[in-house]
């Protein structure tokens, strides 16, 4: 459809991009889609530490539940739980808000563990926990889709992480074998403490190496792992740097790209990405264009922006185009209109797409390669300028008259 047919208050704006053959009686997204379910996480999470922070605060923590009778160590099970639930569950809703599909997973295997907790205590307060465990399974399920991003690690971040596990496992053998050589080192679970504290440089003194043999080793630990943790932490906390300073750049970082849904994306800055973006009010909307220093203003102006080319699909993959509500294509060139809508095609078929055509020998190749409207700016223009005209001309003859 070409809108340079019809006047242009005959399209108010909504008919654009939402469509309103049917209006739902309640908006079922709103309360089952991939947003709720990470607030839901991370309310499970927020339970679960305080429900830690409970059990261990109390001397004789209760375990009165239909499962007490059957888990081993009961009470120290109990006392430790939350707390330890608590910490991998809050990396598990960061990823999930990431989306993240390891987070996911993690989530899935970490739930029911956590629900079993209120069972084996039997203690009415942490029934909240339970209820909200139990809810978050299914609509995690339900999202499966949302969470479909890959962790992308560089081969120096996957060799970093590899180090850090390689030195723990040579500490803890190491350890082990030479147990007679150190006091207080008798099994395995006192040598992965020894690592851990050595590595951590913290040391208390209640395991030492009393031979010439033990302390060499004990120095090899001490430079292989502070050197393989300080490598890592550059490795993996240097992006989240770098994205930081794109920031201030107008480009929006990982963490703001994984929470867009139903949202506008527009591709390009043209004269008419301004009044558009008014248009738009309180609609989420992120803005693709490699115009670094529009991108630096709009961020300034409260938009959100991806400074990056609007015609690469991997581009539109990351401003989350697949789970938009409509896409606008408002370059002030039409060769890159033209390539936009189809890269826009290409990564969701099924999104509404309205572009402008700054030049209306091209409305019939962006028709051609899938825009579902196209906005005809110079015969629009062309055709108020003449309205406004002859409104003028009649108005003054009706005064003369």
């Amino acid at each position: 459809m070409v809108d340079s047919q019809r006047g242009s208050d005959e399209r108010p704006f909504e008919e654009v991009f939402y469509q309103t053959e049917r209006v739902p009686l309640v908006a079922w997204r709103e309360f089952s889609g991939a947003k709720p379910a990470v607030a839901l996480m991370a309310a499970v999470t927020v339970l679960a530490f305080v429900t830690g922070l409970s059990n261990l605060s109390q001397p004789d923590p209760v375990v009165s539940g239909p499962l007490a009778a059957i888990l081993p160590m009961v009470e120290t099970i109990v006392r430790f739980a939350g707390v330890l639930f608590a910490f991998p569950l809050g990396l598990v809703t960061v990823g999930l808000q990431r989306r993240k599909r390891i987070a996911w997973v993690a989530a899935l295997v970490l739930l029911p563990g956590l629900a079993l907790l209120p069972l084996v205590t039997g203690n009415a307060t942490e029934l909240p926990l339970f209820v909200l465990s139990v809810a978050a399974i299914p609509l995690l399920a339900l999202n499966r889709e949302s969470f479909a991003q890959r962790i992308d690690l560089s081969s120096f971040q996957i060799a970093s992480l590899a180090a850090i596990v390689g030195v723990a496992l040579y500490g803890t053998v190491g350890a082990y074998g030479l147990r007679g050589q150190f006091l207080e080192l008798n099994g395995w679970g006192d040598a992965f403490y020894y690592v851990v504290v050595t590595v951590a440089t913290v040391g208390y003194g209640d395991i030492t190496p009393v031979t010439v043999e033990a302390k060499l080793f004990s120095l090899s630990v001490i430079l292989f792992g502070t050197g393989a943790f300080t490598v890592a932490v550059g490795a993996l906390i240097g992006p989240a740097i770098e994205s930081r300073m794109a920031a201030a750049f107008g480009t929006m970082t990982a963490s703001e790209l994984s929470l867009l849904e139903d949202h506008v994306v527009v591709l390009g800055y043209g004269d008419v990405t301004e009044s558009f973006l008014d248009r738009l009010g309180d609609t989420d909307v992120v803005v693709v264009t490699t115009n670094a220093e529009a991108a630096a203003q709009m961020r300034e102006e409260g938009i959100e922006v991806l400074t990056d080319d609007p015609t690469d699909e991997e581009t539109l993959r990351d401003a989350r185009l697949d789970v938009a509500t409509g896409v606008a294509v408002a370059s002030a060139d039409d060769a890159t209109n033209v390539l936009a809508v189809l890269a826009a095609r290409t990564v969701n078929p099924d999104v509404r797409i309205v572009t402008v055509a700054n030049e209306e020998t091209h409305v019939a190749k962006l028709d051609a390669v899938g825009a579902d409207e196209i906005i005809d700016l110079r015969a629009i223009g062309g055709r108020m300028l003449g309205d406004s005209v002859l409104e003028s001309s009649t108005e003054a003859n009706d005064a003369t008259e």
